[in-house]
């Protein structure tokens, strides 16, 4: 019990200091920043335990919901661009897309789990979400 309340206080902490941590521009973060801030949304998500499902559901669709919003700035980069380099935004954006799929799945697992599969189904959305992320950043590095 008690390892679930220190898990639990850790994870309030952390997600206290990511909500008010100022988001930043599209491209603006170095690769050590964006690779900071996906292994701090990763451990907080997998710090939650299941008498806080709701909090880490929530969390995780904000996540999802801030990676739509970067998908969408590529794609209006995309629509601007023409020959190889609009053909290569474009497999990127389909590439982020699946992945963003699979992360919504794993969150949607994650929604319905129970005690038994919960640590499961919140370690799928992690790496879900992780790839998905990593993949973003590599995308944003590319076409800056």
């Amino acid at each position: 019990m008690m390892r679930y309340v220190r898990a639990s206080l850790f994870a309030a902490a952390v997600l206290a200091v990511a909500l008010h941590h100022p988001p930043s521009a599209v491209g603006q973060a170095t690769g050590k920043e964006a690779s900071k801030r996906v292994a701090d949304a990763w451990d907080t998500v997998k710090a939650y335990t299941v008498e806080k499902k709701n909090d880490a559901v929530a969390y995780s669709k904000k996540l999802v919901s801030e990676t739509d919003t970067k998908i969408k700035q590529l794609e209006a980069k995309a629509s601007k661009a023409s020959g190889d380099t609009k053909a290569e935004y474009d497999k990127v954006v389909k590439d982020l897309k699946a992945k963003r799929v699979q992360a919504s799945k794993k969150l949607d697992e994650m929604g319905k789990a129970t005690g038994a599969a919960w640590d499961s189904a919140k370690d799928g959305f992690a790496d879900a979400y992780k790839d998905l992320h990593e993949a973003y950043e590599k995308a944003a590095a590319k076409f800056k």
